[in-house]
């Protein structure tokens, strides 16, 4: 069993924030996976069911972003699974829109969310990092994550988090270069992947070949025509 948390802060208000996006990652993974309804449980959202033969319990904490920890250690405690078990998709400032990366362990670099888990069950869990890019300054990473995503970055953020959808059951087996093509299937798909066929190389019609004209017989000298000439009058 794999504990998988989307991170995010609960209300309509954040619903479509960068800083959600964990959310939005988890909730792809249950509508297109067959999961149970979600109900209130370990002071958040809970949607059971199974990622290939791996049986996952999804979790989004309703405690906010920066109290995650408690939601996120009362259930792993009731589950009884160790932080190995525990899988947490979060947004990343450091990588670009549509990039995602992953890591087990390591430090929280200033993100509420995974310091809060830290607190709760140590730095020996999984993360799936979520690029959201960069604002361009520190001062304004407050108010850039607690932004909805534009308009224009809406096609984009649908192809990804269809990806980590199709990667889901790789990514709870541990299979982490499946999961990243099939994130890479669905954000960059190679050229002429089968839904148009290459076009045929165009041929041009040759002329017709006219056959080369017989040769004119070669003129006669003038010495030639006077011995023809005294032959025929013996």
């Amino acid at each position: 069993m794999i504990l998988l948390v989307g991170l995010g802060n609960p209300g309509a208000k954040y619903e479509r924030n960068r800083h959600n996006v964990g959310f939005m990652a988890v909730d792809r993974i249950a509508a297109d996976h067959g999961f149970t309804p979600w109900r209130a449980r370990f002071q958040g959202q809970v949607a059971e069911g199974r990622l290939g033969d791996t049986r996952t319990v999804l979790l989004k904490p309703g405690t906010f972003m920066n109290l995650s920890g408690q939601s996120v250690g009362e259930a792993m405690r009731y589950l009884k699974l160790d932080p190995a078990h525990v899988l947490v998709l979060h947004d990343e400032l450091d990588l670009a829109p549509g990039k995602v990366r992953l890591k087990l362990g390591g430090g929280h670099a200033g993100h509420n969310g995974l310091r809060s888990i830290h607190q709760h069950i140590g730095d020996a869990y999984r993360r799936l990092r979520i690029g959201i890019g960069h604002p361009g300054h520190k001062d304004r990473v407050a108010g850039y994550v607690l932004s909805d995503f534009a308009k224009a970055e809406e096609a984009g953020l649908d192809d990804l988090l269809r990806g980590i959808s199709d990667g889901a059951e790789a990514l709870a087996a541990g299979d982490d270069a499946h999961f990243m093509n099939a994130v890479a299937a669905r954000v960059a798909p190679p050229r002429n992947s089968g839904t148009r066929p290459a076009a045929k190389p165009e041929t041009r019609p040759q002329p017709a070949t006219l056959p080369e004209p017989a040769p004119e017989p070669a003129a006669q000298s003038l010495s030639d025509r006077l011995r023809a000439l005294g032959e025929r009058f013996r």
